[in-house]
This record gives C-alpha cells, structure tokens and sequence, in this order.
C-alpha cells in the first residue's frame, strides 16, 4: 500500500509533461555512395531479394555490417544536395539506384529539392516513372501536359503537406510563386526514373531542324541557335520575370 502510495504521489507531483525527455544527438552525415552504380550493378544478377539483400549488406562470412558500413548503404542523406551549374533558382537531389544501390529492384526512387523565392524547376519529364509530388513548405504552383489528344494544361497551386501527380512521360513544372523558400518531396515508381529537360534536349537537335520545327522565326534562326544554347539553365532556373520583379531579384547573365 505504501509503495503505490508513492507511485501515485510522483506521477501527480511529476506529470510527464515535466519529465525531462531523453537526450538524442542529431544523425551523423551519410556520404553519397561513390562506386554506386557498380555495386548495383553487382547486385542485378542475384536471383532473389534476400540474395541482393545479403550480397549488399552482409560481410564475406555472412554477417550484418554494423556502424557506419551499415549506415552507408541504408540511409540516404538528403542533405547531400548542391546547386547544379547555371542552376540558382534552388537546389535538388535525386535518389535513384545510380547512388543507392540498394533501391536495385525494388522499383522506387525519391527526391528532395529546396526552391528558393521565385525558383523554377523547368518543364521535363520522367520517361519511366509516375511522379507524387508533395509540399513540405511553402507553395509551389505546378502543371503538366499529356500526350497528343489531350491538349491542355493541368494547373495546381499546392500549400504545405498537399500533394498531386505528374503521370508517366507527362511534360511537367513546379514553380515558386512567392517571396519565400519552398521546398518538396517526390517518390516515383522506378529505381530509374530518368529526367528529361524538354528545353536543353530539344535544343541539341540539329539547328535546321530546331528552326524548321519553331517556324522559323525572325529571331531564332539557324545562325543564332547556338547562342540561345548558352543561356539555358540547369533543372533550377531563377523563375519567371512577373515573381522576380515584385520579390526584387536580379538575375545576373
């Protein structure tokens, strides 16, 4: 009787919201994987997911890897991510099997970006994959086109923690409207996904054919193709003029 006395009196006198919660340090840093591509190379070949599984995870006598060996090749650390070059308008990284092996199979890649005010990630599309698409922050307008026969374009502006789709081949855009970082998450259904930028991909076809598929146009021809090349910009552009001419942000050539 007097023991649950004194539980009773310490759970009343010390509610847990008073507890101290126990003390975690932050995760170390997880590296890229840097022979990725060949690790996941070696593992195409085992028959079966247990096999790739212990191939990938195991040491030669058939135990699991512990520590950081472990941790390498289980976590992927978004925090990896650096601006491409002529990209300024954000930063993103892609998990695909090329640098983490064990998605070999599994049919599964994500990425994380973080789009700074104004930021555009230009029109592409994802040859092999359905795209979920989801807001962690801020507000990203986003659009897709299909293939012929349904020509039009499907807009949404999504807030934190909504979500659409871009379907498999679909030409799509997500762009920062405001003043303020945006950042997302997407999982597609290929540990392949692919990315193709519509603008740099079109532009490295022949300039006859470049010009002849615009039209020929009065200024963009045959002898000037090669200059508008130059100014492209890498998946991240800055954004579009109207968002950066009232969030005052220049953009240097």
């Amino acid at each position: 009787m007097f023991a649950r006395t004194l539980v009773l009196f310490a759970a009343v006198a010390f509610p847990l919201s008073a507890r101290a919660a126990p003390t975690v340090s932050s995760p170390a840093p997880v590296p890229i994987i840097t022979n990725a591509a060949s690790i996941a190379t070696g593992l195409k070949n085992e028959p079966s997911s247990n096999d790739r599984l212990k191939k990938l995870l195991t040491d030669s006598s058939g135990n699991l890897l512990t520590g950081d060996a472990l941790r390498q090749l289980t976590v992927f650390d978004f925090n990896n991510q650096a601006p491409a070059a002529g990209a300024n308008g954000g930063t993103i990284l892609l998990a695909t099997v090329d640098n983490f092996p064990i998605l070999q199979s599994l049919g599964i890649s994500g990425a994380v970006s973080f789009v700074e005010p104004c930021g555009l990630n230009i029109p592409h599309t994802h040859p092999r994959a359905n795209e979920m698409f989801t807001v962690i922050d801020g507000i990203l307008d986003t659009g897709f086109v299909q293939e012929n026969g349904f020509n039009t374009v499907v807009e949404s502006q999504l807030g934190k923690f909504q979500a659409t789709v871009f379907p498999m081949g679909s030409l799509h855009y997500q762009q920062n409207p405001t003043c303020s970082p945006a950042a997302f998450v997407a999982a597609l259904n290929s540990e392949d996904p692919g990315r193709s930028d519509i603008a740099t991909t079109f532009w490295m076809l022949p300039s006859d054919v470049v010009d002849a598929a615009l039209g020929f146009p009065e200024t963009i021809g045959g002898s000037n193709i090669a200059a508008w090349k130059s100014h492209l910009p890498a998946n991240l552009a800055a954004g579009v003029e109207s968002c950066l001419q009232a969030c005052n942000i220049t953009i240097s050539s």
